[in-house]
């Protein structure tokens, strides 16, 4: 019926069986940003919000949000994960602030969703520690950069 990986023949839901697949090296690296206000990135970087310190909070609920993405997205496998990483890069002139998540493991499947879950969860932090000083904050961009590991092999984006 479905040449998706994730419906059967007759056309239902299913968790991708990975079973008899070779256990390799696997690595995403994901990307988003959020857009605010000047002063409220100023206030960001000067310690001064006072939910407390917006990028260390973001930091661990982007790590916990990696381990936790099969409880978020239905057909995504629990996986060992065995690096997560956040990492956030302030631009004063593009009033933002870019987030990087990468993912690591050795295992049966990939880690994609695990990066993008990562970087949503640790914009989605940030917007809430700051909404009160600035609701038209924006999340955009939220996108793989880079994957590496099993059949599909390696993939980096482009732009």
């Amino acid at each position: 019926m479905s040449s998706f990986s994730h419906i059967d023949s007759e056309g239902h839901v299913r968790m991708v069986d990975v079973t008899d697949k070779g256990a390799t090296l696997r690595e995403a690296m994901a990307r988003g940003v959020v857009i605010m206000r000047p002063a409220t990135l100023e206030k960001i970087l000067a310690g001064g919000v006072k939910k407390g310190n917006v990028l260390e909070t973001a930091r661990i609920a982007g790590v916990m949000a990696a381990k936790k993405t099969p409880a978020l997205i239905p057909m995504c496998h629990p996986l060992n994960l065995t690096h997560v990483r956040v990492d956030f890069y302030p631009d004063k002139g593009g009033r933002s602030i870019r987030i990087e998540a990468s993912v690591r493991l050795v295992g049966q499947t990939g880690v994609e969703m695990e990066a993008l879950t990562a970087v949503s969860v640790a914009a989605l932090t940030v917007y809430d520690m700051c909404k009160s000083y600035d609701r038209e904050m924006t999340i955009s961009n939220i996108c793989l950069m880079k994957k590496s590991g099993g059949k599909s092999g390696r993939y980096v984006r482009k732009d």
